[in-house]
């Protein structure tokens, strides 16, 4: 790959955020960026190849971020999170039991493997429903600690459960290389919660500060790119290194300016590659052309939609949490990505589950609306 499909990537990624930005509208920045990779690969233009190597390792390492990004958001060192854990906790083992049934069912018009349907169902994604949340006053505040602590479990769980779904017969290899990246992420912690407060490293991170070396973020990225290199030597995918690596920054307290960092090197670069290419690698003609793809996009919209709104009623919160709560993104395309590499999927059926995705992103809208709504009378 030279720079010149470089700079087509890179441009092809802008249409994201000018989609996003079109008035009244409320496009994701996601759908700009896939539907990008899609007009300039095979099924379009056919300018980019995404399996050419150093595209598809570069898109690999957008994946990494993109989870690494997706752990840093959630919110893990707030109080109310943790006193709302157990009944969080009470919510996601409802859900996990009623999704089971569901992904089984979903296996008539999908591939053969009811607990990576399951999961699909069953997902949440706390750095699209977070945000939401926040919009969230009045008389729905009492269920906003909630909703996010039940948000961020369900994302963690599902996170964590895709590599043992996708690994079908033999999932043992690919567990214990989890465990393993896992392990070695909570050491690293316990590394930087002895070290954080010594004069030496305050003095070194303020000399970062004043002369630009970045050190916060040379550290947060050889770390997520050590847990990437643990992970391909154990057989597991990159996604739990890039989850594990940004969960321990969420969990130490990340400064302002590695969050700025991590914004310009991810949000700017490669999350938006990983998007193209994968857009360019999805073919949406045989989505349209194949009946059992439509009902499997359908089914998986329907299901997480309703599975999510029956368990909010049934621990009696708003209608609108659980609207919210089934916002799917990380664990979605992360199937399709690796699901496409292994064979799990097929293009039609890699199609469906974005499409499906991105209609739970305007579902979760849906419920902010709501939520905003029902919180009107009372501010």
């Amino acid at each position: 790959m030279g720079f010149g499909v470089l700079a087509l990537i890179v441009a092809a990624g802008l249409a994201g955020p000018v989609l996003a930005a079109l008035p009244h509208r409320g496009v994701p920045i996601i759908v700009g960026e896939i539907a990008a990779g899609v007009m300039i690969g095979p099924s379009g233009a056919g300018w980019l190849d995404p399996t050419e190597p150093t595209a598809a390792f570069l898109a690999e390492v957008g994946f990494a971020m993109l989870m690494f990004v997706v752990g840093t958001r959630l919110p893990l060192r707030d109080p109310a999170l943790r006193r709302d854990l157990p009944r969080a906790a009470v919510a996601t083992a409802l859900l996990l039991a009623l999704a089971l049934p569901a992904g089984l069912a979903l296996t008539a018009v999908g591939p053969d493997r009811p607990l990576l349907l399951a999961v699909l169902v069953a997902t949440s994604s706390a750095a699209v429903a977070g945000p939401i949340l926040l919009g969230g006053t009045g008389a729905s505040v009492s269920s906003i600690p909630f909703a996010a602590a039940w948000v961020t479990l369900l994302d963690i769980l599902t996170v964590l459960a895709v590599p043992l779904v996708l690994a079908g017969a033999g999932p043992g290899r690919a567990v214990a290389g989890a465990a393993l990246v896992v392990a070695a992420a909570a050491g690293a912690y316990a590394v930087f919660r002895s070290v954080r407060g010594t004069a030496f490293l305050i003095h070194l991170r303020s000399r970062s500060r004043d002369e630009g070396w970045a050190l916060d973020l040379r550290v947060g990225l050889a770390l997520l790119f050590g847990l990437a290199a643990l992970a391909a030597v154990f057989g597991t995918s990159v996604l739990v290194a890039g989850f594990a690596a940004g969960s321990l920054l969420a969990l130490v307290g990340e400064p302002r300016r590695l969050a700025q960092q991590l914004l310009g090197v991810a949000e700017g670069f490669l999350v938006p590659f990983f998007f193209v290419v994968l857009g360019a690698r999805l073919e949406f003609s045989a989505l349209a052309d194949s009946d059992r793809a439509i009902a499997l996009c359908v089914g998986l919209l329907a299901a997480s939609t309703v599975l999510h709104v029956l368990v909010v009623v049934l621990v009696r919160r708003p209608v609108a949490v659980g609207l919210i709560a089934s916002a799917a993104l990380g664990v979605p395309t992360a199937v399709v990505s690796i699901g496409l590499d292994q064979g799990v999927l097929d293009a039609a059926q890699g199609a469906a589950v974005v499409v499906a995705a991105l209609g739970s992103v305007a579902v979760s809208g849906v419920g902010g609306m709501l939520l905003r709504r029902d919180a009107e009378p009372h501010l």
